[in-house]
C-alpha cells in the first residue's frame, strides 16, 4: 500500500502500519481515522479492523521494489511509534529505509517519549527525516524530545494549529509545517499564530512550509498566506558514520 498523495511536502505515502488511538487535541478530529472507517465500509480489506493498529507485515519490504526516487511519508494512516507497534517491527522499517537511500523518508509521530527512548540506540539513516506534530503550547516538550534525535532533518507538524505558538525553540529544528484544521468540526486557525511561526522560522533559519488555511471545505480557503505560498524545505545536516 503505497500511493501517491495529495499531501504537499511530500509525495506518496507508505503505511506499514494502520490504525491510532488519541493522544491529544490535535487528534479529536483526525482525518486518518474518518478515513479508515470510509475504507471499512467499502470492504477494503486493509481496513477490515477499522482504525485499530494492525500491522501489515507483506508492505514492510515495499519500497525496495521502488526504483525511482521519492519523498515518502511514512504511516500517513498511523504513528510508527505507537505503543501498540512492536521494537522489532519498527525495527524492520528502519531496516527498510537504510537500504533505500534513493527515497526520503518522512516520519511524524506525536509519541515523543517512546520516539526520544528508542533512537538513542539506534543509528539513524541520513535519508529519514524525523518530525514531531506539535498543535498548540501544552505539547511543545515534544520538539524537545525530538532534537535528541541524529536526524539529517527534525521537523515539526504545526498541523492542526489550534492554538498560538510562540516563543518555541528551534535549536536544531530544519523544518517546521503549519497547516489549519480541515474537515467536518474543524477549530479556526488565527492569521497572527501562522505568521509568529513565520517569523521565527526566519529568526532562526528553520524552512517554512504553508499548507493551507483548512476549515469546513479547504479547498475554498485555499493557503496563501501574504499573497504568496510557502513551500519552503530543508536542507539535510551531514550526520556522522
Amino acid at each position: 500500500m503505497a500511493t501517491n498523495s495529495t499531501i504537499e511536502w511530500t509525495e506518496m505515502t507508505w503505511n506499514p502500519v494502520t490504525g491510532c488511538t488519541k493522544i491529544s487535541e490535535g487528534c479529536r478530529h483526525c482525518y486518518a481515522e474518518r478515513l479508515a472507517l470510509r475504507l471499512r465500509s467499502m470492504e477494503n480489506p486493509r481496513y477490515a479492523n477499522g482504525f485499530d493498529v494492525t500491522l501489515h507485515d507483506d508492505l514492510v519490504d515495499l519500497p525496495r521494489r521502488l526504483r525511482r526516487p521519492r519523498m515518502i511519508f511514512v504511516n500517513s494512516m498511523s504513528d510508527l511509534f505507537h505503543e501498540d507497534v512492536p521494537a522489532e517491527f519498527i525495527g524492520r522499517v528502519f531496516e527498510t529505509m537504510a537500504a533505500c537511500p534513493q527515497h526520503t523518508f518522512q516520519i511524524l509521530t506525536k509519541r515523543s517519549d517512546r520516539l526520544r527512548q528508542m533512537a538513542g540506540g539506534r543509528r539513524w539513516p541520513k535519508n529519514v527525516w524525523m518530525g514531531v506534530s506539535v498543535e498548540d503550547e501544552r505539547v511543545v516538550g515534544r520538539i524537545d524530545d525530538l532534537r535528541t534525535v541524529p536526524a539529517a532533518v527534525r521537523f515539526l507538524s504545526c498541523e492542526p494549529l489550534i492554538g498560538p505558538l510562540d516563543d518555541m525553540n528551534l535549536d536544531g529544528i530544519g523544518w517546521v509545517i503549519v497547516g489549519g484544521e480541515s474537515g467536518p468540526g474543524a477549530r479556526p486557525m488565527k492569521r497572527e499564530w501562522v505568521e509568529s511561526i513565520l517569523n521565527q522560522c526566519r529568526r532562526t533559519g528553520a524552512a517554512f512550509f504553508f499548507k493551507q488555511w483548512g476549515g469546513t471545505r479547504k479547498d475554498k480557503t485555499g493557503r496563501e498566506l501574504n499573497g504568496r505560498t510557502y513551500d519552503e524545505l530543508p536542507t539535510a545536516v551531514t550526520l556522522d558514520e
